[in-house]
């Protein structure tokens, strides 16, 4: 999904009302609204797919998944939209606004927010603790690249394409790519 800036700056308080009144999806960050655009099929299309293959698995683990329209908190001051994420903390299974410790955040890159995901996004969600692996996932090309957690502020890459499993430590699921990109018309 693409993010256009919105000329107004709020207060988080002001933010979180403002947007529950809203047709659209907002994301937050520092006083600045930033509102959500829709994607491509095919980014709707790998986005149900993924979930479809992890909501058995992390349901039977007790834990919630969301798409889309769940927000998270990376900060106190900074709210995104990931694509999907999964959290186990039962904090998050009472939420209602946000989701404040996820264990996997999956984001659909698409032209249009593939630098911001890549960049400013990746940079955000690596400040949260719980946050175990970051799931990129190609839109217009059969590739998904996974950033994992490892000691101190290392973080690890594993790149996949056509044929490969994908290894979600996370959440303990094998992933076949051929899954992911199921009935998906590849394009820009």
């Amino acid at each position: 999904m693409v993010a256009t800036p919105q000329p107004q700056k709020m207060t988080v308080e002001v933010y979180l009302a403002w947007e529950r009144c809203q047709d659209r999806r907002y994301e937050y960050a520092h006083g600045e609204v930033f509102a959500m655009t829709g994607g491509s099929l095919a980014h709707n299309d790998i986005a149900i797919n993924i979930l479809t293959a992890l909501r058995p698995q992390v349901r039977g683990e007790g834990c919630r998944i969301n798409i889309a329209d769940a927000k998270v908190q990376v900060t106190p001051s900074i709210y995104r939209y990931p694509d999907l994420v999964v959290s186990c903390d039962p904090q998050d299974q009472r939420a209602t606004d946000a989701i404040q410790h996820p264990k996997l955040i999956v984001e659909v890159l698409s032209p249009g927010t593939e630098a911001l995901d890549r960049g400013d996004k990746f940079k955000e969600y690596r400040t949260l603790p719980t946050l175990m692996e970051y799931v990129l996932v190609s839109s217009t090309e059969i590739n998904v690249e996974v950033y994992r957690r490892g000691e101190g502020r290392l973080w690890l890459y594993q790149a996949y394409q056509t044929g490969d499993t994908i290894a979600l430590k996370s959440v303990g699921l094998a992933l076949p790519m051929m899954l992911i990109y199921d009935t998906v018309t590849l394009g820009n």
